[in-house]
């Protein structure tokens, strides 16, 4: 989940790039596409099956449909709110999970995993510091469906892992949805489609590899380890895309942020001892 963590920061430097000269569908059917392909390029010489049974089929489905549209609405809140606010209102996933596995699972969480998921966030949320004006109701409520329908979604691959579903197969149902899905939302766009040429062809492929990565990181983390310790340590791709901001972009950070770091990077010491004992 930290390598995860690491490219999704990756792959948002190059989102804020490309997001000069492409739009929000652009963006993520070229990120997805890219998954689709890697993945197929690979599967089919090697005669791996890419159909299975419907009882998994059914999982898949609802995975890669529940992740695509809390990509659509991420995407959404961020062209509507601040950013910082729009990622701590999507980053509000470990609770939603954490809610779902008790209520829907039957599973009651440990209290050290109901600690490190709420240090977790409150260092998220001083960290981005969010706000919201009365205005922005309507996509504050859409950062929020993009938080719930994440959990939706990471709670179907820890199914899927149980179901004994590769990871490159996972992704590869998760890649093929989200990129017809975006792909008919480009159709219905009236604007012209950018085109792609030698000065930004790199930023579609660097976010495209990035997030295929990640990807293939997060499917395994969430397959092969309890998910509510594995979503508490998601929250360290906040930690490593401000580090990039930083960098990158010279943000200036007041003391509060850096307490944020120290709280989320807390948070994740504290599910790898719960992981290590688990």
């Amino acid at each position: 989940m930290v390598v995860a963590g690491l490219c999704f920061g990756v792959m948002g430097v190059f989102v804020k790039l490309g997001s000069a000269g492409f739009s929000t569908a652009e963006l993520v059917f070229y990120r997805c596409l890219a998954g689709f392909l890697f993945i197929l390029l690979v599967a089919l010489p090697a005669r791996r099956p890419l159909w299975v049974p419907w009882p998994a089929m059914k999982v898949h489905l609802t995975r890669s449909i529940s992740g695509f549209v809390s990509l659509m609405l991420y995407f959404y809140a961020i062209a509507h709110l601040p950013l910082p606010t729009a990622v701590t209102l999507n980053y509000t996933s470990p609770l939603f999970l954490m809610l779902l596995t008790a209520l829907w699972l039957k599973q009651r969480p440990h209290r050290g995993q109901w600690l490190a998921i709420v240090v977790g966030f409150a260092g998220v949320a001083l960290l981005l510091r969010p706000t919201l004006d009365a205005t922005q109701w309507l996509a504050g409520v859409v950062g929020l469906g993009s938080g719930l329908l994440a959990s939706v979604a990471y709670m179907n691959v820890h199914e899927l892992g149980r179901l004994g579903e590769p990871e490159w197969r996972t992704v590869y149902y998760f890649s093929l949805v989200s990129s017809v899905g975006a792909g008919m939302v480009m159709l219905l766009q009236r604007a012209p489609m950018t085109p792609i040429d030698f000065d930004n062809v790199w930023l579609l492929l660097g976010m495209g590899v990035a997030a295929t990565c990640a990807q293939l990181s997060m499917t395994r983390a969430y397959r092969k380890g309890k998910s509510l310790i594995v979503a508490s340590m998601a929250y360290l791709t906040v930690v490593f895309s401000t580090l990039f901001g930083m960098l990158i972009w010279g943000d200036v950070l007041p003391t509060s942020s850096y307490a944020g770091m120290l709280l989320i990077v807390g948070c994740g010491i504290l599910s790898s001892t719960m992981l290590r004992k688990g």
